[in-house]
């Protein structure tokens, strides 16, 4: 099972990640997110850290030119789109990227299911709001392409290896404070995804 922890804003936090055995980190770059980094202080993270681990740059109603300058300067080695956007949009990304479904109804979870996505819970403002998807809406679905985002912690990720998904996706489940990373609880969670 595969694990990106979100939400990265030092160095310290993204190297003891990594460490503990985090496969990929990710990076705010939405400035109303109390984790929003700017593409300097991202960047002067990501120049230092060891190579084969994916650099993951979350991007919230910016134009394609934006995603594509951002994670070329930083460093990115992906982009995470956290909204909607149209054919036109992605047709003009220059990066990989992974499209983010914040699903209200179990028919959400269903959309581009011929590709890798991350699956969040719906809520009013753009991750790391706590709040958990309905896991029953996964019941009897292939979830081998689907990354699990919202209210995971290291308490309740066991329950939820039985569905299969390809990753879990943490932010806000392993942190002291906004931003702040815990090692006990990134190590627990971790483990207990694995």
């Amino acid at each position: 099972m595969r694990t990106k922890i979100c939400g990265i804003t030092s160095y310290e936090d993204a190297l003891m990640a990594i460490d503990i055995g985090a496969d990929a980190l990710g990076f705010v770059f939405y400035e109303k997110s109390p984790r929003y980094l700017t593409p300097q202080q991202a960047k002067n993270i990501i120049q230092k850290l060891p190579p084969f681990v994916e650099k993951v740059a979350l991007f919230v109603n910016v134009d394609a030119q934006i995603v594509n300058s951002t994670c070329k300067e930083i460093g990115a080695t992906l982009a995470q789109i956290h909204f909607t956007a149209n054919e036109a949009f992605y047709n003009a990304l220059e990066v990989p990227h992974i499209k983010v479904i914040r699903a209200k109804t179990k028919e959400d979870i269903l959309k581009y299911n011929n590709e890798y996505r991350l699956v969040d819970a719906y809520c009013e403002t753009y991750g790391g709001a706590g709040k958990q998807i309905n896991t029953q809406w996964f019941e009897g679905i292939d979830c081998s392409k689907i990354i699990l985002a919202g209210g995971l912690t290291p308490k309740n990720i066991s329950a939820l290896k039985k569905y299969g998904f390809y990753a879990f996706d943490v932010s806000s489940g392993v942190e002291i404070s906004h931003g702040k990373k815990d090692a006990v609880k990134v190590k627990e969670f971790i483990q207990n995804a694995h």
